[in-house]
């Protein structure tokens, strides 16, 4: 088998497909056949979709009178600091041999993708969560013919961790109560307002410019294993300030939240949108003002699909 040979390719696009030929001739005239190409350049893994979920890829091979029988898949997979696990067999893929231009779609599953890896020593985590943005998988081809040949394929497959909650979302619905006193003047203008959503690992989101209808903020939050939502009142050791004052939760801190923690509606929780993808993210939060008492803030973001 000839030496793998390792592309990867730093892409943060969505689904990027390659149309062009790899030219990876097996038979030394590309009419002969046993042409590989590589459709899908980059598969966005998104923590949190469950171990069992199928990631999808392509390939297409040009069969001639040397046709490609079978591929070998490989996976090998890289942290986002550069350290690299061992090379294993991820799947074998046959071609049916039925036509001139053959595709053929596969998928994994992160059980597929971390089975027989390890790293550092160790097998990798069974849980997804401990993954961190920017780790990836590599995927190579190894292409069997019917001459009995063996070919690297040229193009690899990234698979790219990320987060399903990132993202732009509309608000939706915001409450605010000042000393426990509903302001819906001051949020009905807020409604509409598009807010941005990053990822800073597989569990901690960052929200940026806005706490409730106040601009000039940033804070963290956390969606668990379980979707559940938490602003917490500290992050990386250091207190969480909203309009520059100490943050406040319907766990840490629930005296100094009541209206928005009682108020009727789904409390805390993100909701998964499988069919159009306008997840919904539900939090209350706010901040407690030393000499003057409590701002509250239940608020509900959708997701903005293109």
């Amino acid at each position: 088998m000839k030496k793998f040979i390792y592309l990867f390719m730093a892409v943060a696009a969505l689904g990027v497909v390659s149309c062009e030929e790899d030219n990876d001739v097996l038979t030394g005239n590309k009419n002969e056949g046993g042409l590989l190409s590589v459709n899908t350049i980059l598969v966005p893994y998104v923590v949190g979709n469950g171990n069992d979920f199928e990631y999808a890829a392509s390939i297409s091979a040009f069969q001639g009178d040397i046709k490609v029988n079978s591929v070998d898949i490989y996976k090998t997979f890289t942290t986002v600091d550069g350290v690299s696990s061992n090379t294993a067999l991820l799947k074998t893929i046959t071609f049916p041999n039925t036509a001139q231009v053959e595709n053929l779609d596969f998928t994994a599953t992160y059980n597929e993708l971390i089975s027989g890896l390890t790293l550092n020593g160790a097998a990798l985590s069974s849980s997804d969560s401990n993954l961190s943005i920017g780790d990836y998988w590599t995927l190579t081809y190894v292409s069997n013919t019917s001459a009995g040949t063996q070919a690297q394929n040229l193009k690899t497959t990234k698979v790219s961790v990320g987060t399903r909650f990132a993202g732009q979302y509309n608000v939706v619905q915001c409450e605010y109560w000042r000393l426990g006193v509903p302001r819906p003047d001051v949020t009905g203008p807020f409604l509409g307002t598009v807010v941005t959503v990053e990822s800073v690992n597989a569990t901690t989101y960052r929200k940026l410019e806005w706490a409730g209808p106040f601009s000039g903020n940033e804070f963290y939050f956390t969606i668990d294993s379980n979707d559940n939502v938490l602003v917490p009142t500290t992050y990386d050791g250091a207190v969480q300030l909203l309009n520059g004052q100490p943050a406040t939760n319907c766990t840490e801190t629930p005296g100094d939240i009541t209206y928005a923690c009682g108020f009727a509606g789904i409390q805390n929780k993100a909701v998964r949108d499988d069919v159009l993808g306008k997840d919904r993210i539900y939090m209350s939060y706010g901040y407690l003002t030393a000499g003057s008492g409590p701002r509250e803030f239940y608020e509900v973001l959708e997701k903005v699909v293109d």
